[in-house]
């Protein structure tokens, strides 16, 4: 293995793990929410889909060759995307109230965009 794939797979574990840590906390209604837990809100579970696209993209970056290579850079494109999308619906203020956007928010966002550089920088011969 190569070591851009080797990040790629320690990011993809910081994926899954930031799911399940605090996202981001309203104060005022004493609500922490997590990528898996959502309790009082209409965000949904979005936690759920980065662990089974990280699931996905460890396994693409465990196999050699140069279709999963290729089929990895989508992959991981759409779960930076995902993360992305999940960082600015989670931090928007809503009725003049502004949630404080915890650890895991930033964590699941950063390693995603690595994973997915990771998959630019790997060159799919792995040895």
């Amino acid at each position: 293995m190569n070591r851009p794939s080797i990040i790629g797979l320690v990011s993809v574990a910081v994926v899954i793990v930031s799911a399940f840590l605090p996202w981001l906390t309203i104060e005022s209604k004493h609500l922490v929410f997590t990528g898996m837990d959502t309790t009082g809100s209409s965000f949904g579970e979005p936690g759920k889909l980065n662990i089974i696209v990280a699931v996905i993209a460890g396994i693409f970056f465990a196999l050699r060759g140069k279709w999963p290579a290729r089929i990895n850079l989508f992959i991981t494109a759409f779960m930076a995307a995902w993360t992305f999308r999940n960082f600015i619906l989670f931090s928007r203020c809503e009725m003049g109230e502004c949630p404080h956007r915890e650890i895991g928010l930033y964590l699941s966002l950063v390693a995603s965009l690595i994973t997915f550089a990771c998959v630019i920088l790997s060159n799919g011969k792995q040895k």
